[in-house]
């Protein structure tokens, strides 16, 4: 993939340079998120070996009987475990997939709401696996670190489209947020994919900005550009994968691209491949008021909704069953 469609951003830099060398950053982000809505960040300052701690402890409880899993079950958008034929994200933007090939142990937003409406709805304790006691210091540590790396993006994106660079953190004072660990087991788990079935369908993200930290593989993601439709997404160890969300496109007025991707099923030539992701998905705070920005900076003017009222709909509409 051609390096102007999806760069790499060193965040160091923009933290700590000129005003010449920041502005620098931001046109190459805005560049790249109008094309493909995608980044890879270094600079982040998140401890690799935390990330691989949380792999190895997770891992631990996927491979455990399905019966222990199963105390555990959750729908899509709580907190839990999704097991096999939970989720189906192609039905996101209309397409019939057979259901997804992975497994999630799934969290989210871990400080309940002074509304007790909001509470209701965006707000239950996190379910953590008995099994494997060590999996919660090492999480809550880690969305401590994606928390702050997705305020300073925030930041970042504000100043790329020449707005207050408290733009989108603004609306960030009690936000909601989603984790998925996703465990993408070879064919001797999961059987032969079925026609058209991946290990996560063709869609889009649905709030803000996505976090993504992957694991290279033949079977690994692929991001979708007008100009090279799908491609394998270029991988870098020490990189995370940035998307906007739909949100985020809606915010924008579409001068952004809702980063579309999926996750190719396990390839023929090397069946037993095994991939974990570790997906933060960055949302804002409930009942905020979605609203385009005019040209021209936007391009269309969509409908203001209500940020949460639409990812509540996108999550019922992955949900299979």
């Amino acid at each position: 993939m051609s390096e102007p469609r999806i760069p790499t951003i060193d965040l160091g830099p923009w933290l700590d340079g000129d005003a010449r060398t920041r502005g620098a950053i931001a046109r190459t982000v805005d560049e790249a998120l109008q094309t493909a809505g995608f980044l890879l960040v270094t600079g982040h300052g998140v401890d690799p070996a935390l990330r691989g701690r949380i792999r190895e402890a997770a891992r631990a409880f996927f491979v455990l009987p399905v019966e222990a899993k199963q105390a555990y079950e959750a729908k899509v958008g709580g907190r839990g475990w999704l097991g096999p034929g939970a989720e189906a994200n192609g039905h996101a933007e209309g397409t019939e997939t057979p259901p997804d090939l992975k497994e999630s142990l799934t969290f989210a937003t871990h400080e309940p709401f002074e509304d007790p409406v909001v509470n209701a709805e965006w707000y239950a304790p996190n379910v953590w696996p008995a099994e494997v006691p060590e999996l919660q210091a090492l999480c809550e540590e880690y969305l401590a670190r994606m928390g702050e790396l997705e305020n300073r993006l925030l930041a970042l994106l504000g100043e790329a489209l020449g707005l207050e660079p408290d733009f989108f953190t603004r609306h960030m004072a009690h936000p909601t947020y989603g984790f998925n660990i996703n465990w993408y087991p070879g064919a001797e788990v999961i059987g032969a994919p079925e026609p058209g079935q991946f290990r996560i369908g063709p869609h889009t993200d649905f709030g803000t900005v996505t976090i993504l930290d992957r694991q290279a593989g033949k079977g690994g993601l692929q991001v979708y550009t007008d100009a090279g439709g799908w491609e394998d997404a270029p991988f870098d160890p020490a990189a995370f994968t940035i998307n906007i969300g739909d949100l985020m496109a809606r915010w924008t007025g579409d001068r952004w691209r809702s980063g579309r991707h999926r996750v190719l099923p396990p390839p023929a030539d090397a069946p037993a491949e095994e991939l974990m992701s570790l997906v933060y998905f960055g949302e804002c705070t409930p009942g905020t008021r979605v609203e385009s920005v005019p040209a021209p900076v936007g391009r269309v003017a969509y409908t203001p909704v209500d940020s949460h009222v639409y990812l509540r709909e996108k999550l019922d509409s992955i949900t299979v069953g």
